[in-house]
Formats: C-alpha cells, structure tokens, sequence
C-alpha cells in the first residue's frame, strides 16, 4: 500500500510539476502575446499621434502664414478710404491754385482757400479727428506737451497761454499731444 501511496505521489508530483510547467508557458505565451499586442497597439497609437501632431504643425503654420499675410494687406490699405476721401480736397486746391494765379480778386481768392479749409476740416470730423481745446485751461501732461513756460498773472499760472501746434483726437483716443506755452 506504501507503494501504490508513493507511486500516486509521485504522478501527483508529476502532474502538479506537467500542470504548473503547462500553466507558465499558457502564461509565457500569453505574456508574449500581450506584450506583443500591447507593443503593436502602442506604436500604432505613436503613429496616429505623430501624424495628428504633423497635421496640427502644418495648420497652424499655415494660420501664421495667413494672418501675417493679411496684417500686410490691412496696413499697406489702413489709410486708403482717408486718402480716397482727402483726393477731393487735393482737387479744389488744385483749382483754388489756378484761380489764385489767373484772378486779380484776392478777396474771391482767399473765400475760395477758406471753403477748402472748411471742408478739409468736415472730412477729417467725419472720420473720427477732432482738435484739443488747450487755450486758458490747466495743464495736463496727458494731453499738452511743454514747450516752455513764460511768467504770467495769477489767474493764468499753471494754465495754457499759448498753443503752438494744436493736439488731436482720433476717436476719442489721443494721437498728438498739443505743445503749449504754461504760465508761471
């Protein structure tokens, strides 16, 4: 009986030893072949994001072209409406400029010289311009540029005396300061 115990021992041995030698290559394979899909699953996603990565590159690259493209066009054509506006006073003193030359009259001269004016005056409103008022107000550094300061009454001290190049506005956004005479 010993025997028969020492021999279904033994076969136990060898089927836990055939079971466990089967199970680890099953595993092995198993780990082989999932390493193996697992490797060809990530390179594939490398690739797709590679090629997504390359794709995005590309376009915004073209979107730099393009914009940088445009910003050329709008500033080479930013002051073309102004300029196709201003053409029409260019062409009445053209004509005042004739008159002046070939009249006599220098009163009809100078009305004709004053309508130009005015009516250089009324596009450029139009378009958004207007002129600072600096005359006897106080001085304000973020609108008047100090030319120089003269002595002057009380009253007029620390306020504009005299403007000797008028400041503009461009749709209420200062484009040049006015340069003024300041009282002390």
């Amino acid at each position: 009986m010993e025997e028969n115990n020492t021999n279904m021992e033994d076969q136990v041995n060898e089927n836990v030893q055939e079971t466990s030698e089967n199970t680890e290559n099953s595993v092995l394979e198993n780990l082989t072949v999932s390493e193996g899909t697992d490797l060809e699953k990530l390179k594939s996603e490398v690739v797709e994001q590679k090629d997504k990565y390359l794709r995005l590159f590309a376009e915004f690259d073209n979107y730099k072209r393009r914009t940088s493209k445009e910003r050329i066009e709008l500033i080479q054509t930013a002051g073309r409406e102004i300029i196709s506006s201003l053409l029409e006073v260019l062409d009445d003193c053209d004509r005042a400029e004739k008159q002046i030359k070939a009249s006599a009259d220098h009163n009809q001269a100078n009305e004709g010289t004053l309508l130009v004016f005015t009516k250089l005056r009324t596009i450029l409103q139009q378009k958004g311009l207007k002129s600072m008022d600096s005359i006897h107000q106080e001085f304000d550094v973020e609108k008047h540029e100090a030319i120089t300061e003269i002595e002057s009454p009380d009253e007029l001290k620390g306020k504009v005396i005299d403007e000797l190049e008028k400041g503009y506005y461009l749709n209420e956004k200062i484009i040049r300061f006015a340069k003024v005479v300041v009282g002390k």
